[in-house]
């Protein structure tokens, strides 16, 4: 076996590798999601929080929450405003059924381009939103800092319950109140 040959059987088998493994974690995502829905909604109930509904309003509840908690300075309002806007959510998620059927459509190697597209673009949108987080986060006290650090996503009061939810997205999609 040559040397161009042995190069293209690695190759075939590290992306057969990575599209069993993302296909593997969509199966477990899956299953965990059919398995904690009722245990979920039950937790739900029990917090007096409804996870359902308008993502919009949770974020602007969210949001709200925050903004009191830190109480700004009428000289912050405008990097806060700034800064919530560059974290509104820019586009639905659509139609998940659709895009994962039209997904399975595609030959692996599309597949795999459309991933990485995808990735490509929630990376984009991240450095966005740090880019903005960094601009607000200057103005802030060290006070107002410790307050925020402690209710965002991650943080010690912010943090997500169970799970790896809102790990790609962060503060966006998985608002949490402390």
């Amino acid at each position: 076996m040559n040397a161009s040959m042995t190069t293209l059987r690695k190759n075939l088998i590290i992306a057969m590798s990575v599209l069993g493994m993302g296909a593997a974690s969509l199966t477990v995502h899956a299953q965990e999601a059919a398995a904690s829905a009722p245990a979920a909604s039950t937790k739900m109930q029990h917090d007096g929080q409804h996870r359902g509904g308008n993502p919009a309003e949770r974020m602007a509840k969210y949001q709200a929450r925050l903004h009191d908690k830190l109480k700004l300075t009428a000289a912050q309002e405008p990097a806060w405003a700034t800064f919530t806007a560059a974290n509104a959510p820019k586009k639905p998620m659509g139609d998940w059924k659709a895009k994962h059927e039209a997904m399975a459509k595609l030959s692996a190697p599309e597949r795999m381009e459309q991933w990485i597209a995808m990735s490509k673009e929630r990376i984009a949108n991240q450095e966005s939103r740090l880019a903005s987080l960094k601009t607000f986060y200057a103005v802030l006290t060290p006070e107002q800092k410790k307050v925020f650090d402690d209710s965002v996503p991650g943080g010690k009061h912010g943090g997500h319950r169970g799970g790896h939810r809102g790990a790609h997205d962060g503060m966006q999609q998985h608002p949490k109140a402390g």
